[in-house]
């Protein structure tokens, strides 16, 4: 009787462990992921990118963390 409780707990603790490593890993997969759609002038240039306003639509940081994105 008491093998069976001790069984019991050591399976579920290890369902909760595996369950609690795929939520972070998930979790952080997805947190680093994320770009913005278009970033603002001051975000460009401190991420050490310039405004190329010579783009048909939207200016365009160019260089940089931001390089591509469009400058709202």
């Amino acid at each position: 009787m008491r093998i069976r409780r001790i069984l019991a707990a050591v399976f579920a603790a290890a369902a909760l462990a595996g369950l609690g490593l795929t939520g972070a890993a998930t979790a952080t997969a997805t947190a680093g992921s994320v770009t913005p759609a278009s970033v603002t002038p001051g975000e460009c240039t401190d991420g050490g990118g310039t405004i190329d306003r010579s783009t048909p639509v939207l200016p365009t940081c160019r260089g940089g963390t931001y390089d591509g994105q469009t400058v709202d």
